[in-house]
């Protein structure tokens, strides 16, 4: 990844306008520039901002002057601070105000009304699903190798991993499930290690210190698949304090101004992943507080959305938001903004995945609804089966999918199956069901046959 170009430093900008024919009168023309924060509702690194062309009468470089001087203006310091000592800031410019209207109105208005969401017997489907996304694209992030379908076979059938690749996905899924059971709990450097060692566990070539911090002469650094070094994280000598700061800000309310809550999860996501104070399984740990902290504001829907999926496919730029705040004075805007702009991507993704579900359920109700009484877990099961046709199922991997006793689930399948549409094997000491062939057929015969006896 190519390290982005830094900003020419505003205070050397303002040297060279102090040199020039009436520096008094151009720096207020300058500072009374209604540039903005962010031209053309776009937060610009200068590695892109050198590139367009100014106003008339300005200079590149007198251009984004004016845009620094707006920008600093309206930022807001956060207690985090770089390996120098200079503090973190972000911007409150209106792109970022935009998107947190976005994600403030539709993760607590629209979806909130969704019957697909809030019913008692969809929502632990929709959970699972999103579970699993997560903690697969989470581990795909950091190096994980298996596919989509390999690990959620895995998952759903409750078979041990057979590789890390495997046992990272596993490790994150479970890892993932504690979230909404610690999000009452306060931050605290045991909970962060707490979820660190779920996530890890089985997983590291090196084990580093207690509770896996780095240590003092270790050599971790970030680095990019040409081995070049991207980020140089603080000593390790000074990890705990650092942790017990960043659970210090996690849990108190602002004092001096409103930090949105939004906004915070997402400074707990990148203050982790800066300070990196573990030997490995630090994005995936960095992204679990993050959930963390959305869950214990009260933003219940991130119990359905995955933000991992679309960080993977776009992991250029989610690397490249990490550079351009440490390359241009600690501003966090740039990292604030992608990952806003991945939540209000998620939030639609969910949207239309929610929309799809229910059209496949109500197009497969209307073929079979009048077959049997199905309830609402086979009729899943059968829409998922009508999509796979040959996918295996077991009494283990459905009970994994929809939360329920071992029973509930044997008897949902034993049921698809006397009724033709599952056939039934046994694989070990396991029954395994596989949809018939032509099950859409069997369906409407079905339907045919009892509407028309």
């Amino acid at each position: 990844m190519r390290i982005p170009m830094t900003p020419p430093p505003w205070q050397e900008l303002i040297k060279t306008l102090q040199k020039s024919d009436s520096p008094g009168d151009r720096m207020l023309e300058l500072a009374s520039f209604e540039a903005g924060a962010a031209p053309n509702g776009q937060y610009y690194h200068w590695d892109t901002f050198r590139h367009l062309s100014p106003p008339n009468n300005m200079t590149t470089e007198e251009w984004w002057l004016a845009v620094k001087l707006a920008r600093s203006s309206i930022a807001r310091p956060i207690p985090l601070r770089d390996v120098e000592g200079r503090q973190f800031k972000y911007s409150t410019a209106d792109p970022l105000l935009q998107r947190l209207h976005e994600i403030d109105r539709d993760a607590s208005g629209q979806l909130t009304t969704n019957d697909e969401i809030t019913n008692p017997h969809t929502r632990d489907r929709y959970i699972q699903s999103s579970l699993i996304e997560e903690a697969i694209t989470s581990s795909q992030l950091e190096g994980a190798a298996s596919t989509r379908e390999v690990a959620k076979e895995m998952i759903r059938s409750g078979r041990d991993p057979i590789d890390k690749s495997e046992t990272m996905i596993l490790n994150n899924y479970r890892a993932i499930q504690l979230i909404a059971q610690y999000k009452d709990r306060p931050l605290s450097p045991e909970l962060v290690f707490e979820i660190h060692r779920a996530i890890t566990q089985g997983t590291l070539d090196s084990e580093g210190g207690p509770n896996h911090l780095r240590q003092p002469g270790d050599g971790i650094r970030v680095y990019d698949s040409q081995n070049q070094v991207l980020h140089d994280p603080p000593p390790a000598d000074a990890l705990m304090k650092r942790m017990e700061e960043m659970c210090q800000f996690a849990n108190d309310a602002p004092v001096d101004a409103f930090l949105h809550p939004v906004v915070k999860a997402i400074i707990l996501h990148f203050w982790l992943a800066y300070d990196h104070p573990f030997v490995d399984g630090n994005g995936r740990t960095a992204r679990a507080l993050f959930y963390w902290s959305m869950l214990a504001q009260g933003y219940w829907l991130f119990e359905f959305i995955s933000i991992s999926r679309i960080l993977l496919d776009g992991q250029a730029k989610y690397g490249r938001s990490f550079l351009y705040t440490e390359t241009d004075d600690n501003d966090l805007t740039y990292f604030i903004l992608y990952q806003l702009k991945v939540i209000c991507r998620a939030i639609e993704e969910l949207k239309s995945y929610i929309q799809t579900k229910t059209k496949d359920i109500r197009r497969i109700e209307q073929v079979i609804k009048s077959v049997t009484n199905f309830n609402h877990r086979q009729l899943a099961l059968l829409g998922h089966a009508l999509r796979h046709p040959g996918f295996r199922y077991s009494i283990r991997s459905h009970r994994n999918s929809h939360g329920i006793t071992y029973q509930t689930a044997r008897t949902d399948l034993l049921d698809l199956a006397s009724e033709g549409l599952l056939s039934k094997s046994r694989a070990g000491r396991q029954f395994i069901f596989v949809p018939q062939v032509d099950l859409e057929n069997r369906l409407k015969n079905l339907a045919s046959s009892i509407n028309h006896p």
